[in-house]
């Protein structure tokens, strides 16, 4: 039997995601806006890549959220999910690209249990779990829609010569909100290990600015790409997403529950890999972070290099940005991005262990069955739980099993 810890899963942590789901549905607004003003304007390229954008993400998130339902259905905990799956609602629920939404009813609705009743660590732990899919989702929805959208922003407002203060500050808000979506997720994984209870903010708030600062250079270098070679953008992501997948493919992973879908993992993987760093394998995370950030570093000069021969070449054109403030400015922060995340290793980051990574039992669940759903169960059944209960508890293999390997991997 594991030693195990309780789950924290807290009210701010609880309000984190209520505020996330508001602004996951302000997101699709302001995407649709978009969408229409590009097809008011008469940008239908434009529009047409948008479109793409926002499609491909949806059916991406919907896909692996079907995946993780369809691989343990029978362990559904909440009472919405219950519902849906009762009535074979979940399936039509993804194929209308609703079951993000599924997923957001489920946390705020145990959540909501586990406040109000104040249940037992079980059920926080349960929290856990719904809100760590519910973060890869939004991690995955992060890289594969906002990174390519403010990119084609920023190439589209240097082709218009539109950059101004209030420009500026919208495209480092934006960039922020990538860089917080990954310190979120960063944040769950913490749920994981025992000293979780010791982390603080200014854990998460390096961990923000590591990644901040080394997102603005990754997309400020693509977005000016872009901007002088439109057409070469589409070739430069899908030979070098091609090489990340083969790097994530002899990695090893086994994140899925079926080896066929391991493909979809991987390729989702390499599309954050192309703008950010995460750790998906266990073995030394500082050798292999030192030769991703290496690699990246010579694409990011590489891309600001074809930049550069550009402006020089259509000399006049592009006075309001000097590459010789430009290009210094953005290796700049490249490179105290890379201390910051040195400073957070060194200091803040925890040594991962799969043996103080922990997983309910059947124990457990067991137990918040009689006390949270079981309450009309007659005393016949209540006694056949509690005899369950009492044998010798089991690790609770399924969705827990997965979480634990990545937070392995997270913390490696």
């Amino acid at each position: 039997m594991e030693e195990s810890f309780p789950f924290h899963y807290t009210l701010l942590e609880y309000m984190f995601t209520l505020v996330g789901l508001l602004l996951f549905l302000l997101d699709i607004a302001l995407d649709i806006w978009t969408v229409v003003s590009f097809y008011q304007d008469g940008a239908y390229a434009y529009m047409a890549v948008m479109i793409f954008l926002l499609l491909g993400s949806s059916v991406l998130l919907q896909v692996f959220s079907w995946l993780w339902y369809s691989d343990f259905l029978e362990k559904i905990e909440t009472k919405v999910e219950t519902f849906a799956k009762r009535h074979l609602l979940i399936k039509p629920f993804h194929f209308l690209q609703l079951g993000v939404y599924l997923r957001y009813a489920g946390v705020i609705e145990i959540s909501t249990t586990h406040f109000l009743r104040h249940t037992n660590s079980f059920t926080e732990g349960v929290a856990v779990y719904l809100n760590h899919d519910l973060q890869m989702l939004r991690l995955f929805e992060t890289f594969s829609e906002s990174a390519p959208q403010l990119t084609l922003m920023m190439s589209i407002i240097l082709q218009r010569g539109e950059l101004e203060l209030i420009t500026g500050l919208k495209i480092l808000t934006s960039a922020a909100a990538i860089a917080s979506s990954v310190a979120m997720y960063h944040r769950c994984m913490r749920a994981f290990l025992p000293e979780k209870r010791k982390m603080s903010w200014i854990s998460t708030g390096i961990y923000f600015l590591w990644n901040l600062l080394v997102i603005i250079p990754r997309v400020t270098a693509l977005a000016l790409f872009c901007s002088v070679l439109p057409c070469y953008i589409i070739a430069h992501f899908l030979s070098l997403w091609m090489l990340l997948v083969l790097v994530v493919w002899s990695q090893k992973t086994d994140c899925m529950e079926h080896r066929g879908w391991e493909w979809l993992f991987r390729a989702a993987v390499g599309l954050i890999w192309y703008f950010c760093w995460f750790n998906i394998s266990t073995g030394s995370i500082k050798s292999k972070a030192i030769l991703y950030y290496s690699f990246m570093a010579v694409d990011t000069v590489m891309l600001l290099g074809f930049w550069c021969w550009k402006v020089f070449e259509y000399a006049g054109c592009w006075s309001s940005l000097n590459p010789y403030k430009v290009i210094p400015t953005l290796l700049g922060l490249y490179v105290i991005g890379i201390l910051v995340k040195t400073i957070y290793h060194r200091w803040f980051h925890p040594n991962g262990d799969k043996e103080k990574i922990t997983e309910p039992t059947e124990e457990g669940q067991l137990r918040l069955a009689a006390a949270c759903y079981d309450m009309e169960t007659d005393l016949k059944q209540r006694a056949s739980l509690h005899a369950a209960a009492a044998a010798p508890a089991q690790p609770f293999v399924g969705v827990p099993n997965r979480h634990r390997k990545m937070a392995a991997n997270f913390y490696s």
